[in-house]
């Protein structure tokens, strides 16, 4: 009898988890599906209206869990004032939010997460993150210039980021964006194989 219910008690754990797992993947493909129908619609797309017409969906990497992960996050004082660069040679004003530390393939790493002064006066963006970075991928499998993650201010000491929802700017699709260029302090140096792939 006691092993039958150890028996059943792991089927339901192993039950438990690939419900998790399936709904994850789930989350990820909705994900992909909103950024495909983004680029099919005139009114947010930076593709041609040609272009608009032959897209056919964004390569992404195999969605991977290993790649979605609990980080520290720490908040830094209001006055932390940074200056982004822009593919079109201005300047875009950010605070320096916080910083993000996590753990990925064993080693220990650090982003810096930012918040627009611009984005923050409007009441859909008010609790909006953002995150560029970049890594060995770009320029092979990637865009050259780095890629995007969209955060939200976190209520802990801990914010989720999930590198299965990497995205392109939009200078890697058409000319004529200022898109802001990842920090140096956010260059990763391991590949982060999740996410949008080149165009």
């Amino acid at each position: 009898m006691k092993a039958l219910l150890i028996f059943l008690f792991a089927l339901i754990s192993l039950s438990k988890g690939l419900y998790a797992q399936n709904d994850y993947k789930a989350s990820i493909l909705e994900f992909q599906q909103k950024l495909n129908e983004e680029f099919k619609n005139p009114d947010e797309s930076p593709l041609s209206p040609e272009e608009q017409i032959a897209f056919r969906g964004h390569d992404y990497y195999p969605i991977d869990e290993k790649y979605h992960v609990i980080a520290k996050f720490e908040k830094l004082p209001p006055q932390s004032f940074f200056q982004m660069k822009t593919t079109a040679n201005s300047i875009k004003d950010y605070d320096i939010y916080g910083i993000a530390t996590f753990t990925l393939d064993g080693a220990e790493y650090q982003l810096n997460i930012y918040q627009s002064h611009q984005l923050r006066t409007e009441k859909k963006y008010k609790d909006y993150l953002f995150l560029p970075f970049t890594d060995p991928t770009n320029g092979k499998e990637t865009y050259g210039g780095g890629r995007y993650m969209d955060l939200r201010i976190p209520a802990g000491n801990t914010i989720e980021l999930d590198f299965n929802k990497a995205y392109n700017p939009f200078c890697a699709y058409a000319a004529g964006y200022a898109c802001p260029i990842p920090p140096k302090e956010n260059d990763l140096p391991l590949e982060i194989e999740a996410g949008v792939m080149m165009k």
